[in-house]
């Protein structure tokens, strides 16, 4: 999608959609050149149908020829926060995917955009936008936009560059987690992560005989079972000039989840698909950070497999020795995803980096807590938490913060090896980041369960069913806050 960034946005363009911002303040102010050309009637129209002007609402007028446009919307900012203005273009982006518009008009002038907006905009239409339609008949795909054209400050350019470059990060990891387990497997992440190589990243991957001997046992157990063997990925991103911090981020890939011998229900596995997401996130991000160069010596670690049942599957009961020599009963062959990362956090442990964070679509309890609007956040370093919770808040991402503390710890005490991977019943998110913590030693570690919002199961907002990329927005903001 091509960007043309403009002071205004003329009425008479030249497009399949324009879409007008109006205020909650002042919802019938619309623009001279609109009402010359549609009559001053148009006022007194949107106040009989009572178009208020609310972020994200609707009003959709017929040219009848009068402007250029196939179809013009005015849209509600309701009072032009960033998040508004996001979910406002949001609502455009999902309107012009819905007709196959290929040129877009999108004028908020009327928000008085700083840079900060005008880059919101671009982030908001582009997940609107988004589709994954590639298994369809072709006559039933629809054209995908090609061009928006955009008001806003000429100083907002680069921004709106970067914004874009974010966007396509995050439609990457939607695509990645749409895909069907049969596309997407350990081997096939692995290589598509290798193809995103480039002069500032490196990547490197073990396969399913080097995590065995290496002593994964966390990962080789979860993935034996498959006929799709597990892969280690280590993305290693370095910047070209002087790095100012570095950071691990640690995705779990579980390309398809069955359960294992604790066997999901038909219903719950048809979208197991979904289990990859912290992968893809983290994916999405490191292809983010190499495309706008930010200063952040960054690793992507992700343990990919496939949780299947076969005559090898890991069984209720085993003890597995991790990577780090810690020995682990396993009380749930369905709660491999801890057991994936355990290894994983191990390993980036070593890359001796300042931060440590780990995404995963990890426990149903985060969703019983949080529902499909937030990731859990979990740490006991609470600067790192404000952190977190401030690049979520300016980059649209939900976030909250859940316990984690010695009670959680103590809920793991195991009655043959090291410790337990599962807890009772009730806390069950905070006893699995408990889990997680213990294979963590010396970066600041946060841990993202982002089971609820990482593939949704309707359509909520501009989002479409399926993949999100959840946090991905979040965490490029947090990562250029740390180069700043």
């Amino acid at each position: 999608m091509d960007l043309d960034l403009r002071s205004s946005v003329p009425v008479d363009l030249q497009a399949d959609l324009l879409a007008i911002g109006v205020l909650a303040a002042d919802p019938v102010a619309l623009p001279p050149a609109l009402v010359a050309a549609l009559g001053p009637g148009l006022a007194d129209t949107l106040s009989a149908e009572k178009f208020k002007g609310k972020a994200e609402s609707i009003f959709t007028i017929r040219p009848l020829g009068r402007v250029p446009a196939r179809r013009l919307l005015l849209v509600g900012l309701g009072e032009a926060s960033t998040e508004q203005l996001r979910g406002s273009a949001g609502a455009v982006g999902v309107t012009a995917r819905k007709m196959g518009a290929e040129r877009v008009g999108l004028d908020f002038a009327a928000a008085g955009l700083d840079i900060a907006g005008s880059a919101a905009l671009v982030e908001g239409f582009a997940a609107g936008n988004y589709k994954f339609d590639r298994y369809k008949e072709e006559s039933k795909r629809k054209a995908e936009c090609s061009e928006l054209v955009l008001a806003g400050p000429a100083a907002a350019q680069p921004a709106v560059e970067q914004a874009a470059q974010v966007a396509r990060a995050q439609c990457l990891a939607r695509d990645l987690v749409n895909e069907p387990a049969d596309a997407i497997y350990p081997e096939t992440l692995a290589a598509f992560a290798a193809s995103l190589s480039s002069d500032t990243m490196q990547v490197k991957i073990w396969d399913h005989e080097r995590i065995q001997e290496e002593g994964m046992g966390g990962l080789y157990a979860v993935g034996r079972g498959s006929s799709r063997p597990p892969r280690l990925v280590h993305m290693h991103y370095q910047p070209e000039g002087e790095a100012r911090a570095s950071v691990a981020l640690v995705g779990k890939g579980v390309t398809f989840d069955s359960g294992g011998m604790s066997l999901k229900t038909s219903e719950s596995m048809k979208t197991m698909r979904c289990d990859m997401a912290g992968s893809a996130t983290v994916i999405g991000v490191l292809r983010a950070a190499d495309q706008l160069g930010l200063p952040i010596e960054l690793h992507g670690v992700v343990g990919a497999a496939e949780n299947m049942n076969a005559a090898d599957s890991y069984k209720l009961g085993d003890i597995l020795e991790m990577y780090d020599g810690t020995t682990v009963e396993v009380h749930n062959t369905d709660a491999e995803g801890r057991l994936v990362l355990a290894d994983c956090l191990v390993y980036a442990s070593q890359l001796e980096v300042d931060y440590c964070l780990d995404l995963a679509t990890l426990t149903g309890a985060c969703v019983v807590a949080l529902g499909s609007r937030y990731t859990g956040l979990f740490t006991e370093d609470d600067e790192l938490a404000e952190q977190l919770l401030a690049a979520a808040e300016a980059a649209g991402d939900g976030l909250w913060r859940l316990p984690l503390d010695q009670h959680f710890k103590d809920l793991l005490k195991a009655e043959w090896a090291d410790t337990n991977h599962v807890g009772p019943r009730w806390g069950g998110a905070s006893t699995a980041a408990a889990f997680l913590s213990r294979f963590v030693d010396g970066p600041r570690w946060a841990h993202l369960d982002i089971a609820g919002p990482a593939f949704l199961d309707k359509t909520e907002r501009y989002y479409v069913k399926g993949g999100t990329g959840a946090m991905l927005r979040a965490l490029v903001h947090w990562l250029r806050e740390l180069g700043a």
